[in-house]
């Protein structure tokens, strides 16, 4: 058994000898789970994953920790068929090996329950991100693009499935490239597209409207306020934290704005999703600057998130009023 790596790999581990590391962890005997917080990204990583262990496991599975909620999601696993469960269905007696891909156990209460044999990831690593083998590069645009390069490594051609999959990862995860990327993505996206379905991506990608996100986009309109050059919308309680993320996206577009940020109270947590435009700014220590003195808070230069519990807030229980003013003052700071 591989020793337990405290540490990610140095960029000067070729991807063959990654590759070498990563079929040593598990035997014919062995049953791996495969946990994603299921976005794109994470739901193509996990299906490249199950397939570099095709034939060499017992079984390989994907349990999802998050609902699945959003139109494009829902497309994109209709249409490509990729079978995952509900974490509540996860049995652990029924599996001797774990991995987790385009996440850490940091990231979510429910992920760091487990203790993980495999960490693929491109988002910084945190102190908990110890296993058997821990891959993370975060200056990748994707994880996508780092199980692409497994994938070459140990000569397996992608199914046009798996390659759809695995493109629109990259895709999504690099917004059409608009955020740092490397030449890593490029290649593996170029690889990719020759495999991949683009009917099935344009398809995929229509899809993100229902008409329940008309109604959230009109909720967004009438709560949109500018401070300077800072769109910020506060959604109130959502039923789904990922229509903070479609918000964010969709208003970045306005000519005026060089970031948006959208908050919303989702269960007992205010969330916070950043997004910029500018060359010189960084959400990812924005969001840590602003937030992470209440909870956790981080990401990228482009993209970034803060998730903080409401009793962090404020002793007793907060009204939305109350989330609204608390965001709205720090991003007044900025």
């Amino acid at each position: 058994m591989p020793a337990i790596m405290e540490h990610p790999f140095p960029k000067s581990v070729s991807i063959t000898e990654r590759c070498k590391r990563l079929f040593e962890i598990l035997s014919p005997e062995d049953s791996l789970a495969v946990i994603i917080d299921a976005d794109p990204d994470a739901m193509a990583s996990a299906l490249a994953l199950k397939r570099l262990f095709w034939r060499k496991v017992k079984k390989a599975m994907i349990f999802h920790i998050n609902t699945i909620k959003r139109g494009d999601n829902l497309s994109l696993i209709k249409l490509l068929k990729i079978e995952q469960q509900p974490i509540r269905d996860l049995n652990a007696a029924d599996f001797t090996k774990w991995a987790i891909v385009d996440s850490q156990p940091h990231h979510n209460e429910q992920l760091g329950k487990h203790r993980f044999d495999i960490i693929i990831d491109h988002h910084p690593p945190g102190q908990q991100s110890t296993a058997s083998l821990v891959d993370i590069r975060e200056d990748y645009g994707a994880t996508s693009t780092i199980l692409t390069e497994y994938l070459r490594a140990a000569k397996i051609k992608p199914s046009p499935r798996l390659a759809t999959a695995l493109f629109y990862g990259i895709k999504t995860d690099t917004d059409n490239f608009a955020r740092p990327t490397t030449p890593s993505d490029v290649n593996a996206f170029r690889y990719l597209y020759q495999f991949a379905n683009i009917n099935i991506i344009k398809k995929i990608e229509s899809s993100e409207m229902t008409r329940k996100t008309l109604s959230d986009f009109r909720r967004a309109l009438e709560n949109l306020t500018f401070i300077r050059d800072k769109a910020f919308i506060h959604m109130g309680k959502v039923n789904n934290p990922d229509i903070l993320v479609i918000m964010a996206d969709f208003f970045l577009k306005m000519v005026e704005a060089t970031w948006c940020i959208v908050s919303g109270v989702y269960g007992q947590k205010l969330i916070i999703i950043f997004r910029n435009a500018g060359f010189r700014l960084d959400a990812g220590k924005t969001a840590q600057r602003l937030f992470g003195k209440w909870g956790s808070a981080g990401g990228h230069k482009s993209a970034a998130r803060a998730e903080i519990p409401l009793h962090e807030i404020k002793p007793g229980p907060a009204n939305l009023s109350e989330t609204k003013q608390f965001v709205l003052g720090k991003i007044k700071s900025m």
